[in-house]
């Protein structure tokens, strides 16, 4: 009985401490003038600090409050990253004191953590553009919360157009726009003059210092950083912004090794990375309290900037990098470059340091550069990526006058115009522009248009078992295999043993087919050099498309280990990813750009005359990651029976005298006719 009660006053302090961390927030004192002006308004802009509560409070307001909210329609809170959905989901749970999945959910792209009992959900931007497929006009929906506004990530651009669109006919529906930044005149003159409820943050005083010289290897300037402001600096964790995975993990590594090396010398450092593909369990230790004497560093993606509020900082290194997708449409080719990041952006990390107490924020870049040499704000991703999958999306929801779509600042002509003929080239448009049986099909699968064809082309080649499974590998395949330096020959072989006849595809099915046989084991990943995590990704991501497959009614069948089929189905995909061996090395078919076979591909050490490749990389010179190798010269491309000839043709390059010509030339003209016009 005694152990009942030892638990009940235990859970009654948690509650009481929860509630007090509630009250204790920036927006608390603004709750009321808040929710009438929600009552007043269908679309407000929210302007306030990071980590001024708007995130975590303003849906559970809006639950606990009966005018604003039926217990038959859902509050929806986008977030533009998928490791913010799921942690401020949690974070809300905890609070509200309901289990995770429940009242309260989750829901992004391949893992849906809702139930029938889901009030309110948290989803990443592309998920609830994905629901407008099944329910254009969002009708389970109460209100929406278009959160972290001011990344102007690609979906979020997108869900401005349509939710402006929706908001003009159904007056039932809230619309709530939450930015961080100063920025919030534009999104309210967007949205037809709506009003903007500021709440002002908790900040203290941050003390900037730069270096005097720039860095050569910030990398280890960060590493240097960190021990300097451990050994010299009062109590106080300390943030540190890098570009991506690799770097935080190396950096993780070289500061766990120099405190190994230095043993008692110093206290104890605890440090904690935090980034997308981290698994969950990994990514709530950064909230965890710091343990007493120790200093707590969290080494992180720029995630950290807005969208996730870490306590106990009062230390930031920001070496001002980012890495930024950048799309080149002269040249077709998409790249995640590191770039120096914006000056809001380094202004926003700057702030993180301010949080709690007066702090220090130590950027390792000149003065001078932070003036000159970066752009006020960062350029919307709208206006720099590939738009063949927001094309598609937009096609299947009707609407075909792209070019007037309300967009707050539209992409590129060309960009939109390749896109159209991509998608016109792979069977998604017809030569008017309007969406095909075989485009409505495509765009019921979440991912890029080149995959969801090659998916959907494995119907044909009766080969869509082991499709399924490629699709699956290629959506975690930049973090299958892993190299521990210190075992660096061991996994080398390890891969090695994978290696199959056909390319790098097929290099990735064996790896799952065995990782199945072992019965998905963890000790096999382990002897292996696989990630498990990975793996377990891929299996989700399988599931989830197989299930897709059925809605659109593909029957899912083996090739019985024929390697022919699968690599038909490959090429109806990523015909426009072609690329010829010439004397100067390989070059892409559509835009004669020199291009390299990855060194970690298994054709490495091969030269066949012709290659598919899935995606091209730019690191130190332009790569082909993830190629098959093809021995066919004629009919390469699997679908209605053209050559690779007649393909390049629908791409407008290299034309041949056996490719027919009316046809695709129309096509193109019918393109071009609705890119320029708008028709």
């Amino acid at each position: 009985m005694q152990s009942h009660v030892g638990v009940d006053e235990t859970l009654s302090k948690l509650c009481q401490s929860i509630q007090e961390v509630r009250r204790s927030l920036p927006i608390f004192p603004f709750r009321e003038d808040l929710l009438r002006a929600i009552t007043q308004h269908q679309i407000l802009v929210i302007e306030g600090e990071t980590g001024s509560g708007k995130t975590t409070q303003i849906p559970q307001y809006l639950m606990e409050d009966v005018r604003l909210h039926s217990r038959r329609n859902e509050i929806g809170c986008t977030q533009p990253r998928r490791v913010a959905a799921m942690s401020v989901a949690a974070r809300v749970a905890e609070e509200t004191g309901v289990k995770l999945g429940n009242e309260v959910g989750y829901s992004i792209r391949f893992e849906d953590c809702t139930s029938e009992r889901t009030v309110l959900k948290y989803m990443t931007d592309g998920m609830l553009l994905r629901e407008f497929l099944t329910e254009p006009d969002l009708a389970s929906y109460s209100v929406v919360i278009i959160d972290e506004a001011h990344e102007r990530t690609l979906h979020t651009d997108i869900l401005f157009g349509l939710i402006k669109d929706i908001a003009r006919f159904r007056s039932d529906l809230k619309v709530l726009v939450a930015s961080a930044t100063l920025d919030t005149e534009r999104f309210s003159c967007f949205f037809d003059d709506a009003p903007v409820f500021r709440i002002p943050g908790r900040r203290f005083p941050v003390d900037i210092f730069y270096t005097k010289a720039p860095e050569a290897d910030y990398l280890e300037a960060c590493v240097v950083s960190v021990l300097q402001i451990h050994v010299t600096q009062a109590p106080g964790d300390c943030l540190v912004f890098l570009t991506g995975q690799e770097e935080i993990e190396a950096c993780c590594e070289m500061l766990q090794e120099r405190c190994r090396r230095l043993g008692s010398k110093i206290a104890e450092l605890v440090v904690l990375p935090i980034y997308a593909n981290l698994p969950s369990d990994m990514q709530a230790k950064i909230f965890s309290p710091t343990p007493p004497g120790a200093r707590k560093v969290v080494v992180a993606t720029n995630i950290a900037e807005t969208s996730l509020t870490i306590d106990g900082i009062i230390y930031v290194i920001d070496p001002g990098f980012c890495k930024q997708k950048s799309y080149n449409a002269r040249t077709g080719m998409e790249s995640l470059i590191v770039t120096p990041c914006s000056r809001a952006s380094a202004n926003q990390r700057a702030g993180r340091a301010g949080r709690v107490a007066a702090g220090k924020c130590f950027r390792l870049y000149t003065a001078w550069a932070f003036k000159h040499e970066m752009e006020e704000t960062t350029i919307p991703e709208i206006q720099r990526t590939n738009l063949g999958n927001v094309v598609l999306l937009l096609k299947s929801l009707g609407i075909n006058d792209l070019i007037h779509f309300d967009f707050m600042d539209p992409p590129p002509h060309e960009t939109l115009v390749l896109a159209l003929e991509q998608l016109y080239a792979l069977g998604a448009l017809n030569h008017l522009g309007e969406l095909t049986k075989m485009g409505r099909r495509m765009a019921e699968l979440p991912v890029d248009p080149m995959l969801s064809k090659m998916i959907l082309a494995s119907e044909q080649y009766k080969c869509s078992e082991e499709v399924l499974t490629i699709a699956a590998m290629l959506s975690v395949n930049n973090s299958i295999f892993y190299r521990p330096k210190d075992k660096v020959v061991h996994a080398d072989n390890a891969r090695m043993n994978f290696t199959v006849p056909g390319g790098d595809h097929l290099v990735l099915l064996n790896v799952y087919n065995q990782w199945v046989e072992s019965g998905f084991s963890t000790q096999w990943c382990y002897e292996n050099f696989i990630q498990f995590r990975s793996m377990r990704r891929a299996r989700d991501v399988r599931d989830q498309l197989e299930g897709l497959m059925e809605r659109i009614e593909v029957e899912v069948v083996s090739s019985l280990e024929d390697s022919v089929p699968i690599r038909k189905a490959i090429t109806a995909g990523y015909f426009y990813h072609t690329a010829r061996l010439s004397k100067g090395g390989y070059k892409t078919v559509k835009h004669q750009q020199t291009v390299y076979v990855h060194p970690n591909s298994s054709l490495f050490e091969e030269q066949p005359r012709w290659l598919i490749y899935h995606e091209l990389v730019f690191t130190t010179k332009e790569f082909m990651r993830q190629v098959p190798m093809f021995v066919y010269r004629q009919r390469l491309v699997a679908g209605s029976g053209s050559s690779l000839l007649q393909e390049q043709r629908a791409g407008g390059q290299q034309q041949q005298e056996d490719a027919p010509q009316t046809g695709q030339d129309q096509g193109r003209a019918g393109i071009e006719a609705q890119g320029g016009h708008g028709q």
